[in-house]
């Protein structure tokens, strides 16, 4: 299996340098990886680094906690379109589907996917917060607004991708969304396992260690 193209490699830690984003784009050119996914103040450099190959530039949206407001996701998303960025990964507010205030969480989405448009949306639900009835709840409710990808983790939390989560979603989820395993993937057997399980994208900042154990 051909991995480079499941693979958004990512760099959202917090002290990232120009530097690092452009040793980033550097190695997506190389093995010509899905995305990088970066952080919004990035999206420009990486968009022109790029501009002259297959990789697109993917950012997060109120990330990592997700406990903005609307309407700055919003205009968060809004002035990642006019940087350039071509895919969206949004953390939905996570309190407020502890607090079964579904409506909320539904227009959150809704909102951003009016305003993302024609970009690839994901949305991160944070599956080491939630239970396996909440995983389902997501799983549908993106389903029913017709996001592209679900997205497991921000790699903040208490743990990232795991296999039962992904096993979850891909029970409930139609034929239409997608899964982004994201978060502590870290070598090629994990990846393939979640790509065996459903995923078809793989958030993970060792894409380069991943690609060199496929090789060997």
């Amino acid at each position: 299996m051909k991995i480079n193209k499941y693979i958004d490699e990512t760099n959202l830690k917090a002290y990232t340098k120009k530097e690092d984003i452009e040793k980033l784009c550097e190695n997506a050119i190389k093995y010509d990886f899905a995305t990088v996914c970066i952080n919004p103040c990035n999206v420009s450099l990486a968009k022109n680094l790029l501009k002259h190959s297959n990789v697109k530039v993917c950012t997060v949206i109120g990330f990592p906690l997700g406990q903005n407001t609307t309407n700055i996701k919003v205009l968060e998303t809004r002035e990642a379109i006019e940087n350039g960025v071509d895919e969206i990964d949004m953390v939905i507010n996570i309190g407020k589907l502890k607090d079964k205030d579904f409506e909320y969480v539904k227009n959150e989405i809704k909102k951003v996917r009016d305003i993302s448009k024609d970009h690839i949306l994901k949305i991160i639900i944070e599956t080491c917060y939630l239970n396996d009835e909440e995983i389902k709840k997501m799983t549908l409710m993106c389903n029913e607004l017709k996001v592209d990808y679900i997205k497991t983790s921000t790699g903040f939390g208490s743990y990232g991708a795991r296999i039962e989560d992904i096993d979850i979603i891909s029970k409930y989820k139609n034929d239409k969304l997608q899964i982004k395993a994201s978060g502590g993937i870290k070598d090629y057997k994990t990846a393939i396992e979640m790509i065996e399980h459903g995923a078809t994208r793989i958030g993970t900042s060792n894409g380069v260690k991943i690609i060199e154990e496929e090789i060997k």
